[in-house]
């Protein structure tokens, strides 16, 4: 079916030892429904899709490339490197389980779905994902431009060298979240895990609770208004501003970069 256009597929395998690859590759304006694919590459180069209900097994690798203008939906996709050169793409109750998923990628959004792999987006731009669960070492490295709303991230290194990313409602858990980072605001998120938000500049906090964070902000530019405790905070840069309601140990070193200026409160 190379470069079909304005067609509809529905209840079809696309499977076996030499049959089936790239089945879709410079496709356009196409409906692909209930369908099942174990072989590689089937939409490359693919212009305008609505698939839906489709399965890609284990063994459809790297199925969407320099595709853009597709929409997916009810769908799994478990092979590797499902996502990458694409634009304007749309996930919603999506099951994916992919290593090397979304990279290079711009405008994408995805909803009521769940995300696994390692290295989820990298390189990417313009991502907005609502109601995601998502799971998986070194998230969003080098992306700009990312919201995220009502989520779960279970990711370590996540955000590392990042762009504007805005996180609301959400918990945001894992090690030495976001170093490097640029632009980053949580808002009412539930924050877990050992020295986050290090190396960062203009981290705005507002609202969030930070649990089993020790070491936290080192050497970043940070405004942070905190609920709770935090395990520890060491050598905030100046112009920081961080307001919680205690702390277990506030590190200042006496050889640190900058002269300590930074503002650390307790909350009356």
């Amino acid at each position: 079916m190379y470069a079909i256009a304005d067609a509809e597929v529905e209840n079809c395998r696309f499977e076996g030892a030499a049959d089936g690859e790239s089945a879709f590759k410079e496709a356009r304006d196409i409906t692909v429904r209930d369908c099942d694919f174990a072989l590689r590459y089937p939409f490359w180069h693919t212009v305008g899709a609505a698939l839906s209900s489709i399965r890609m097994a284990e063994t459809c690798r790297a199925p969407l490339w320099y595709s853009q203008d597709i929409s997916i939906e009810s769908s799994v996709l478990h092979g590797p490197k499902a996502l990458r050169e694409c634009a304007n793409i749309s996930l919603r109750s999506a099951d994916v389980a992919s290593v090397e998923f979304g990279w290079f990628c711009r405008d994408i959004t995805a909803e009521d779905s769940t995300l696994a792999g390692e290295y989820l987006f990298l390189h990417a731009k313009n991502i907005t994902l609502r109601n995601v669960t998502l799971k998986g070492k070194y998230s969003f490295q080098y992306c700009e431009n990312i919201e995220i709303y009502d989520s779960v991230l279970d990711t370590k290194d996540a955000f590392w060298e990042s762009k504007n990313v805005t996180v609301y409602n959400s918990t945001v858990s894992g090690e030495y979240l976001a170093w490097y980072a640029k632009g980053l605001r949580l808002v009412n998120c539930r924050i877990t895990g050992t020295q986050p938000l290090c190396y960062a500049s203009g981290v705005v906090l507002e609202g969030c609770t930070m649990e089993g964070c020790d070491l936290s902000f080192e050497y970043s530019v940070v405004t942070a208004e905190v609920k709770g405790r935090i395990d520890s905070v060491k050598n905030p840069l100046d112009g920081s501003r961080i307001v919680a309601d205690g702390y277990g140990e506030i590190i200042l070193d006496e050889n640190r970069r900058d002269g300590g200026a930074a503002s650390i409160l307790i909350r009356e």
